[in-house]
């Protein structure tokens, strides 16, 4: 039995899925980056609507509500464990000379790893007195090597038989990457380099803080991951991190998509300083429930053509929830309106399981597998488009789940069942895409009905 504490949540998925190999965003990429424009929102409302004479039409033919229809599912799914946990706010204030109004969303977090802390305190005051933190600078290795130390290991000792052909004794970073290395949360380059000066994406931050927080057997269960029949689930490489830093919670829930970041994503030093706070206080409790959950993730016996769907999922472990998206891609939706890449949970749905059709939705490259009939684009209208209502013993892989979160009776939630208590989900919390435990806890208690549009 899988004990789930006051959060009850999983993930888990398979093959290689090979991870579109998208190139590395400039930093001056603002349609990608964080802080780049939020008006594609806007404009993505504007084609759902314009999309529901094509999509909704069918979906009323089964007895949906054209009230349901919003054009996305907004901000659903459990809540935060930080209901029950919040997390301490920084005692000490520091002057900033470069920290504005519009870094409010993060200035807790930034007083706290610079200001009473010196984890981030990477730059000297200015002749006023007034500290500099670089918010919208990239983060380089060196820095992140830093703070992580002071942060998780201030007390240890480098090993001298880790060395660098860029970054010698000399350097006072050199200790900080010599023990960051040693504990396996930073990787060397490919020639066996540090890169003191490149900068750190979201996927090195999340396994950083995930490893340095005492994840690793969570870590290694969700590398394993595999069905009954012994058959690997092939995943990404880091797979089994991006979800661990989903599940902690280390990537700012954004209502907007200035704030957004992806696994490739080099991350700007706010981004980190929110991260990092948030691992620091990341509660024990936590840390044990999801070492329990996923030492050992399998999912039942299925077909190929299932096994490509959770495959296909993972692959998208740590992307942002964005209310009315259903790409996963960085070129453009094919329906428009769309500047980054992201689910909400319909639309996550859409992207997993919506059969390519003659008209505008095309996902591009192929999925592994043709889809199905799915032309309803909420949770409320997928879940009103079905007379068969499946108990939670009845579902198998493949299947849609609808939950009723708010307890007003109406459905606002939907994920896909994979088997054996896992579901991949898109939600508000933990910010994006995750394979979330749904077998007790809140999932199982808001659990409405499921659906099956596989055969």
């Amino acid at each position: 039995m899988r004990r789930a504490g006051p959060l009850a949540s999983l993930a888990t998925m398979r093959r290689p899925l090979r991870r579109f190999k998208e190139p590395t965003p400039r930093a001056d990429d603002r349609s990608m980056a964080p802080g780049g424009t939020g008006r594609a929102r806007h404009a993505r409302t504007l084609a759902i609507t314009l999309l529901t004479a094509v999509v909704l039409v069918p979906t009323l033919a089964q007895g949906a509500s054209a009230a349901g229809y919003r054009g996305g599912d907004a901000g659903t799914g459990m809540p935060s464990y930080r209901t029950e946990q919040p997390r301490v706010a920084a005692r000490a204030t520091v002057r900033w000379s470069d920290v504005t109004n519009g870094d409010a969303w993060a200035r807790q977090a930034i007083d706290f790893v610079a200001g009473e802390k010196n984890w981030m305190r990477d730059f000297r005051a200015d002749r006023d007195g007034l500290m500099r933190f670089r918010p919208d600078a990239l983060i380089k290795r060196k820095h992140f090597a830093r703070a992580i130390v002071r942060a998780f290991a201030p007390g240890d000792t480098p090993d001298p038989r880790v060395t660098f052909s860029d970054l010698d004794g000399s350097s006072s970073f050199w200790p900080f990457a010599n023990v960051a290395i040693a504990k396996g949360w930073i990787k060397t380059e490919s020639d066996g380099s540090f890169g003191p000066n490149e900068p750190v994406t979201m996927t090195a931050v999340h396994r950083a803080l995930v490893l340095a927080r005492g994840l690793r057997p969570a870590a290694r269960g969700l590398n394993k991951i595999h069905t009954a029949d012994g058959t690997r689930i092939r995943v990404p490489n880091a797979f089994a991190t991006d979800v661990l830093g989903m599940r902690m919670e280390l990537r700012y829930p954004s209502t907007d998509e200035d704030h957004d970041v992806h696994p490739w994503t080099p991350m700007p030093r706010i981004q980190v300083a929110y991260s990092l706070w948030t691992a620091s206080q990341v509660p024990g409790w936590l840390i044990d429930d999801l070492n329990e959950q996923y030492r050992r993730v399998e999912l039942p016996r299925m077909g190929d053509t299932r096994r490509e769907i959770v495959e296909w999922g993972a692959g998208f472990a740590g992307f942002p929830y964005v209310w009315g998206g259903e790409w996963g891609l960085k070129s453009s939706s094919p329906l428009g309106g769309q500047s980054i890449p992201g689910f909400d949970c319909s639309g996550f749905m859409w992207w997993l399981m919506r059969r390519n059709d003659s008209g505008a939705w095309r996902v591009n490259p192929p999925r592994p597998y043709r889809g199905w009939s799915l032309p309803e684009r909420t949770s409320a209208t997928m879940a009103g488009a079905t007379s068969h209502r499946l108990k939670y013993d009845e579902l198998r892989p493949g299947d849609l789940m609808f939950y009723d979160g708010s307890g007003d009776g109406v459905v606002d939630h939907v994920d896909l069942y994979v088997g054996n208590g896992f579901a991949l989900d898109s939600s508000n919390t933990p910010a994006g895409v995750s394979l979330m435990w749904v077998g007790d806890g809140w999932y199982r208690e808001h659990f409405k009905y499921g659906r099956r549009i596989t055969r």
